[in-house]
């Protein structure tokens, strides 16, 4: 799976790209056609301790997939969008078996 990730308004370090590639990797599990991700991280200017928006837009044959989660962390964001992903996919699955 191709994963793009796109920082706005700062630059993503190494290693938070890496977290990032190694979370969508491992959504394959879980549904196999997955072709790409693109991920967007931005930072909102606000006085809020969430400020921290995650957005991911799964590529799937049929429709696509967005989650959008807001955070302290891009980590935690990251974790809570990928988790919310897997519902979702286990779902697509699910309805592509019962057909």
């Amino acid at each position: 799976m191709k994963v793009r990730v796109q920082s706005v308004n700062f630059n993503a370090d190494v290693n938070l790209i890496e977290f990032v590639e190694k979370k969508l990797n491992s959504l394959e599990k879980y549904y196999d056609r997955i072709v790409d991700a693109e991920v967007f991280l931005k930072v909102q200017q606000t006085s809020d301790k969430k400020n921290k928006l995650v957005d991911i837009k799964l590529g799937i044959p049929g429709n696509d997939l967005v989650v959008k989660k807001q955070s302290k962390t891009f980590e935690e964001g990251v974790m809570l969008a990928t988790d919310s992903l897997k519902r979702q996919l286990t779902k697509k699955k699910e309805k592509v078996r019962a057909k």
